[in-house]
């Protein structure tokens, strides 16, 4: 089964919200991963930020065409999501 990105969030300087077209649901962290000249302008926050899904590759991409396949996304571990400050 090909598996594709559906939903994204930019939730930390390197960090994403996807959910996948089978209705997982993760946040990873990319920071260890822009490593060569293609991921060199999104070791920049505010370029990081501006993600977005390609409606042809359905993937998370970058302005600058920088892409990682949705296969890869899937497979890396689950991020640890702060907690949230108790109500009070």
């Amino acid at each position: 089964m090909i598996i594709h990105v559906m939903g994204l969030k930019v939730v930390g300087e390197y960090s994403l919200d996807l959910t996948f077209d089978n209705g997982v649901r993760k946040r990873v962290n990319l920071r260890h991963e822009l490593y060569g000249p293609i991921f060199e302008p999104l070791r920049d926050p505010a370029y990081f930020a501006k993600a977005y899904i390609d409606p042809n590759s359905r993937t998370v991409t970058w302005p600058n065409s920088a892409d990682f396949a949705p296969d890869f996304l899937y497979q890396l571990e689950s991020e640890e999501v702060p907690a949230s400050p108790a109500a009070g």
